[in-house]
This record gives structure tokens, sequence and C-alpha cells, in this order.
């Protein structure tokens, strides 16, 4: 009922809800933050019964833990006073100038100074989004692309228009006739978000020819690119790739991270942008957080500064080798007729198409509970497409339960397949927007 206050003034009651009496007071753009029922879902897959080729987690047990636990204690015997203290909102100075040799290994010149440390390359996105995005602005995007990336989009309430990709990466005719439609639609294209070597999910890398060609498109058009690279150091074939980066430096915001070549729980990533750009980023970075935590980035550093940290990459680049070799020979010998899949030459993720009439979010309740699960196609477009994909990830899995995994998943689809055969095509399963990932699951 209404109430008065001390005033003697009507106060008419909030409009909530008994779930949350807090509903009608949220920003617009938090309307679409909910948790979907395929999240849901992966607190039961997150059991040890059952093979997760869910989530994109390195496995960070092949690292030297002793050593890292050593090297923390003597960081905070040495310097505990700066590793616990206030640092930059920009990040250390030295951190940023092993960064740059980083970089440099994938054809990256750059100044430290235009480099701001993150807390991992997704808060970069975070704060790229927040300075160049307002409600309706246009990003482009693969597709499919990164859950992650696509959440921070729909957060600031921008428009997600995808390019379609094929096994060389973004075909670059559908990128140039996608921005002449949408500008001559009157629509502001904030940025090209691409993720182009061994992407995510899809496992595909942008061939070397394409990616001047990207460039070339951007350029005339005045998009900048925001080139995503968590996995290019992770290829098992040959050195890696040149980055757009290193062939624009005023046209791309380049963004790494430490999470795949060292471990996630420093959250460490960065982002090297033009020096306007930077400028932006560091305001945005000190607002959300005031500075990054110097105790990781020290630890980092340290890491960088005193560890064989190239051979440690080479050595993950073998442990995934091997277990991607065990994803596509099992995929190859236990998959039902009618079932594709790509071949990545890098990364964490194998990127699986079912046959006509299958619909991989249908599918997921029925795969845990045989005691499998993967990532519906579904959550990586922001569109509703991917209903007969799924994302399949091999980086966790020991390649034994990498094989059961797949003997598990490959039983369902064939069951399904008989389902379809003798009933016809399913109802494909309802759609709940961009879905919010889990850190597991990303």
């Amino acid at each position: 009922m209404p109430q008065d206050n001390d005033h003697g003034q009507t106060i008419a009651p909030i409009q909530g809800s008994r779930i949350d009496a807090y509903v009608d007071r949220y920003a617009a753009r938090a309307t679409g933050m909910v948790a979907s029922e395929v999240r849901a879902l992966f607190s039961v897959a997150s059991r040890p019964e059952v093979v997760s080729l869910a989530g994109g987690m390195p496995y960070v047990t092949a690292l030297p833990l002793d050593v890292v636990g050593e090297l923390v204690a003597d960081l905070v015997a040495r310097r505990g006073p700066v590793a616990l203290q206030y640092g930059s909102g920009q990040g250390d100075p030295h951190l940023r100038e092993q960064i740059c040799d980083v970089m440099r290994m994938e054809g990256i010149e750059a100044n430290s100074d235009d480099v701001v440390v993150t807390v991992g390359s997704q808060q970069a996105l975070d704060l790229i989004t927040r300075i160049f995005i307002d409600p309706g602005d246009v990003v482009l995007a693969e597709g499919p692309s990164y859950v992650g990336a696509l959440g921070t989009f729909s957060a600031y309430q921008a428009r997600v228009i995808h390019v379609a990709m094929d096994s060389e990466g973004i075909v670059p005719e559908s990128l140039a006739q996608t921005i002449y439609a949408l500008r001559s639609a009157g629509n502001r294209i904030k940025f090209l978000y691409t993720i182009p070597t061994f992407q995510n999910p899809a496992g595909v890398t942008l061939s070397a020819a394409r990616r001047q060609q990207v460039l070339e498109i951007c350029q005339r058009a005045d998009v900048l690119i925001v080139e995503d690279n968590p996995y290019g150091m992770l290829g098992f074939d040959g050195e890696p790739m040149r980055t757009l980066r290193a062939d624009n430096a005023d046209g791309v915001v380049y963004l790494g991270s430490f999470s795949k070549t060292l471990a996630p729980g420093f959250r460490v990533g960065w982002a090297l942008a033009p020096h306007a750009i930077r400028e932006k980023l560091v305001l945005a970075m000190e607002s959300a957080v005031l500075s990054h935590s110097s105790f990781t980035q020290l630890a980092v550093g340290q890491y960088l500064a005193t560890q064989p940290w190239r051979e440690q990459i080479k050595a993950f680049r073998e442990l995934y080798r091997e277990r991607r070799d065990t994803m596509l020979s099992s995929l190859e010998a236990l998959m039902p007729d009618g079932v594709t899949w790509t071949r990545p030459g890098g990364g964490f993720f194998v990127w699986a198409t079912l046959p006509e009439g299958l619909d991989s979010k249908a599918l997921l309740p029925r795969a845990v509970a045989e005691r499998v699960a993967f990532v519906p196609g579904t959550g990586f477009f922001a569109d509703g497409g991917g209903a007969r994909h799924m994302r399949l990830s091999y980086c966790y899995p020991e390649p034994d339960r990498i094989r059961e995994g797949v003997r598990r998943l490959a039983g369902v689809i064939g069951q399904e397949l008989r389902v379809r055969d003798t009933f016809g095509t399913g109802s494909p399963a309802e759609r709940a927007g961009i879905d919010t990932p889990a850190p597991d699951l990303a």
C-alpha cells in the first residue's frame, strides 16, 4: 500500500518482484545481464564424473609450480612494501617494457608508453567498449565470436553485426560489403573486433593474404580494428604469425594476455593503443579500479626476468598439440557421418557442426546426462545463430579423458540422429540472447 513520509507526502510503492525487489531500478544496460539455463547446467557439468570439453582453462599444472611459489615468496620478502602498495593506473613501467619484448616475437615494435596493463584482456575489452560505445553503435565481429566480448558489447548496448568467416578467417568481401551496407543505412561503426589467430571459438586463423586485405579495407573505411590475441604464441607449427598491429600502428588496438602463456590466476593482460586512445584507457582504468594489482604485475615481471618463459611456452605448445591431435583423431574415429569440425593449428578449440535437424543447445542437457559437456554454438552469436554448432575444448582434459568425452558425445549425437530419422526435425531450443560466461567457460 502507498505510505506517507515525514512530510505527509504519499510515496508510491516500488514495483519489484519476489525474486528481485530492485528490478525496476536497474539501468537499461543491466536488463540482459542474466544467467542462462546453459550456464546453470555447468554447475552440474563441473562434477568429476563429467568429462568437460567446454571450458577454456589453461593447463596450469604444467607450470613449475614450486618455482612460481618461490618466486612469489621472494617477491614479498624483497619488495613487499612496493608489491603490496597502490601502483600506477597505466601499469608497472618495467612490466610494460617486458610486454614490448613479448610482442616483438609477433612482429610488433612498440613503445612501452603506449601499453596499458589491465586485469586480463577481458578488462581491456570492457575499457575499450566503455570509451567508444554509445547505445546503438555498431561493433563488427566475426561470426562466431568470443562470448566474453559479446557479453561486454551487449552490456554497453552496442549492436553486434557479424561478418562471415570460413576456414581462412574473416571473408574480406563480406567485411567490405557489410561496412558499405551499414554506412549506407546511416549506422555508426565504432570498430571491428577480431581474434585473427586460433580464433575462439572456431579455432581458425586469418591467412597472411587476408590480413593485408582486412587492414586495407578498414583503413579505407576508417574503421578501427581491435585485435584480440590471447592464443597467438600457442601455435603448433612454426613461428608465431605476424599480427595485424605489426603492420598498422595507428589503426589497431592490440590486446594481449598472460592468462594462456603463464597463468590466468595472475589476471594480467594489456592493451597496446595509439597514443590518444591510450590516454582514454588510462583514465577509464583509474575510474574503474584506481590501479591494477602491483603484486601480480611484479610477480609476472619477476617470472619474465628470471625464468625461461620462452621454453615454458614451447612446453605448453607441445602439451596442447598432443591434446589437439587426440581430439581430432577421436572425432575422426567416433563421430557419426555428417558431423564436421575445424582443424586448428594452435590454441584451445575445435568448432564442430552437427547434421541438419540437430540443435546443440537442445542436445546439451542430454549430453550432460551422459556425463559429457560442451558449449553450444548459440552463445557465440549475437543474432541467435549457431544452433548446429558446438565448441569443443581440448586444453584442459588429459588425452584419455578427451577420448572418453568424444566417445560419450558421439553416442549422444548418434542417438539424436536416430530420433531425427524416425520423427523428423525436432524443435530448436529457445534462444536466450547473449550469455554471460563463467570464467571457466570463456
